[in-house]
């Protein structure tokens, strides 16, 4: 019985307070973008020295991909600022085309830039200071789609840091996403899947352990 005789329903309301949104959408017609994408940024490894920031061996592009990237990666850049349109409100509700729908839009600044991950590259836990939304595309997933194990995931640190989870690390919230609190949670690449997310959020990319080629585009979009 889901109610009392006295019409109370007995089925208890879980809020999620202080959701913190992580935007998955595979892109249209990815594979041919993908092409172009990946012979600008191989092009583009062998002619420049890699930058170092968070990465952990690989090579990373500097972060201005929006000048040298071509069609290809202002086409990715506007379809980015799009999708943060669509999931951007104001606190009065006015914009985005979820719960909150109206016309708002946000003139976003962007920056990108590539990476090339090999066997046993990654990067560190970081944010990105001064920005607004971060994301990242995936032009190859070296095969970490298909196999699990080559690792490789995106992984986000829970912002509350292991505070739900020293008191009894063997229970969890049961609610979505309750029995990663305190932990991390991953998000596995697919080629032609962006990932969007706000960029105080602390992520690492774990390593590849694959032979192939892991490449990516990062980006910031800030006001």
């Amino acid at each position: 019985m889901g109610e009392s005789g006295m019409g109370v329903s007995t089925i208890p309301e879980i809020v999620p307070l202080f959701a913190t949104p992580l935007v998955i959408l595979d892109v249209p017609d990815a594979p041919a973008l993908n092409a172009e994408l990946r012979q600008i940024i191989q092009q583009r490894e062998k002619s420049h020295p890699s930058a170092q920031k968070s990465n952990l061996g690989g090579w990373q592009s500097s972060w201005d991909m929006d000048r040298w990237g071509g069609v290809g990666a202002v086409k990715l850049l506007a379809f980015a600022r799009n999708l943060a349109n669509r999931v951007t409100t104001k606190p009065d509700g006015a914009g985005g085309e979820g719960p909150y729908p109206g016309l708002f839009a946000v003139t976003w600044i962007g920056n990108m830039w590539a990476n090339i991950n090999r066997t046993g590259h990654g990067n560190e836990f970081h944010s990105h200071p001064g920005a607004y939304w971060s994301g990242v595309y995936y032009v190859d997933d070296g095969g970490i789609d298909a196999d699990p194990a080559l690792g490789g995931e995106l992984e986000f640190m829970d912002p509350r840091g292991p505070l739900p989870a020293m008191a009894a690390p063997h229970l969890g919230f049961a609610m979505p996403g309750g029995l990663s609190a305190g932990a991390t949670e991953r998000v596995r690449p697919r080629s032609g899947r962006l990932v969007l997310f706000p960029a105080w959020m602390m992520h690492q990319v774990r390593p590849y352990r694959g032979t192939a080629q892991r490449i990516s585009i990062a980006f910031n979009l800030t006001l």
